[in-house]
């Protein structure tokens, strides 16, 4: 490959300006989403055990908010206060309760439907990740795909939990990252224009957000931050920077300390985010655990934990949990190892499933898991051995945003934040690999 091929390839194409989103695509994933939500009947929620497939302890404490209780009762019965998940999606969820009522089937719709909102739109994320990073044949194709594939929608359409807004948050970020980097600008300066200081406030307000509704993704905070820093031309603006990303530190500080000084008020600790840690820790490395969450142990199931819970409290049960979590760790650490090794296993390549389920069923959707996932890692590998803008910071997010779930649980639905940037490097590996073939049977009938 000459010099000259290899750099058109390392960097994106001088553009005059950015394409315009194509809207239609995003009408058509959202009419398609609500359709099937509202035909599926996937709002007609199961009323057993007290409606608690609502929205489980998101749906619990949206209730006591709603009812005036307070952030309070993730489990039966009023449990007093609690920090058991981020606050943000529960919030959101009251605001639903409070306008169409607790549990009721418009609710339900509702939050579906917000959801689907939030699906659709990560369509617009995509489109500008993939034209500022690659090109408009990988945005197109990507936005088609997120917009038309199953698996891109199904927390949407179904699941009362966090997932999709954690993942248009993430998609945003991004985007802002790239913007502030200057990656794929109409008319690119050499060097790029710094970013500005409402852009640090975004930026910062955006991963205040992330951070109330999935702390775990604050991880790959700091390499975002010093990746956009690193992007900026030394000289006279380099302090001016500096400063600006230490106003959005102190903007995202603020943001997040009122949910802070709420848990130190009610638990008399220092309490983050969440408080649930310890437990989560036990349910995923117990005495009889397997890498995945035993479900059977944890208070929403087991009536002896419930009442340990509700006795002790949430903040000294969850560090009791912690404790005897340590000591099985501690124990076998070896047995930990394996654990973390499946449970790495389990985030790229298996979908953990009932027991109920026709193995044909179990086949087809292990066998799309595992492909999205080596296309999207194979793609991530192409655009680092190419040099594409930003794939640096793509394989921190890969590296970072499953990390804590190693150790602790896993579930299928802990890597959607990353589907959207699977599905642009899947589609970029595909591009590079039609044009591969183009080649080579070229060559091939020359010869």
């Amino acid at each position: 490959m000459t010099a000259t091929r290899a750099t058109a390839i390392a960097r994106p194409a001088p553009q005059t300006r950015l394409e315009r989103v194509p809207w239609k695509i995003v009408w058509i994933a959202l009419a398609l989403r609500i359709a099937y939500m509202t035909l599926a009947r996937t709002w007609h929620m199961q009323p057993w055990n007290h409606h608690f497939a609502f929205g489980y302890e998101m749906g619990r404490i949206a209730r006591a908010l709603a009812t005036g209780y307070g952030f309070a009762d993730p489990f039966r019965g009023h449990t007093g206060p609690t920090a058991w998940v981020a606050p943000l999606f529960p919030w959101i969820l009251a605001g639903v309760f409070r306008l169409f009522g607790v549990y009721t089937a418009l609710s339900a719709w509702a939050i579906l439907a917000f959801d689907c909102v939030l699906n659709a739109l990560i369509i617009v994320t995509i489109w500008e990740i993939a034209l500022r990073c690659f090109n408009r044949h990988v945005a197109w194709w990507s936005a088609w795909i997120w917009a038309l594939y199953p698996a891109a929608m199904q927390y949407a359409v179904k699941w009362v939990w966090e997932m999709t807004l954690t993942a248009f948050l993430f998609t945003c970020v991004l985007v802002v990252a790239l913007r502030m980097r200057g990656v794929g600008e109409p008319g690119e300066s050499d060097p790029p224009t710094a970013p500005g200081t409402g852009q640090w406030a975004v930026f910062a307000v955006l991963w205040a957000l992330i951070a109330l509704s999935d702390p775990t993704l604050t991880l790959f905070l700091p390499p975002c931050g010093i990746w956009i820093l690193m992007g900026v031309p030394r000289g006279r603006v380099w302090p001016g920077q500096i400063a600006k990303a230490t106003l959005a530190a102190v903007i995202f500080a603020a943001s997040v300390a009122p949910w802070m000084v709420r848990n130190a008020l009610v638990f008399h600790h220092f309490v983050p985010f969440r408080a649930n840690f310890g437990a989560e820790l036990y349910l995923g490395n117990g005495p009889d655990g397997n890498g995945l969450l035993m479900e059977y142990d944890h208070p929403f199931q087991d009536h002896a934990q419930l009442t340990l819970y509700r006795q002790m409290g949430e903040l000294a049960y969850s560090k009791m949990r912690g404790r005897e979590a340590m000591r099985v760790i501690e124990a076998k650490p070896g047995r930990f190892a394996r654990l973390s090794l499946r449970r790495f296993y389990f985030f790229w390549f298996d979908v953990p499933h009932a027991a109920n389920h026709k193995w044909i069923v179990d086949f087809g959707r292990n066998l799309n898991y595992q492909f999205t996932t080596l296309v999207g890692l194979f793609g991530l590998a192409l655009a680092l051995r190419r040099g594409r803008p930003a794939a640096g910071l793509f394989l921190w997010a890969f590296a970072l945003l499953p990390l804590t779930y190693y150790f602790v649980s896993v579930s299928a639905r802990f890597r959607h934040p990353l589907e959207p940037l699977i599905a642009i490097l899947g589609v970029y590996l595909f591009q590079s690999a039609e044009k591969t073939w183009k080649v080579r049977w070229f060559h091939r009938l020359a010869a």
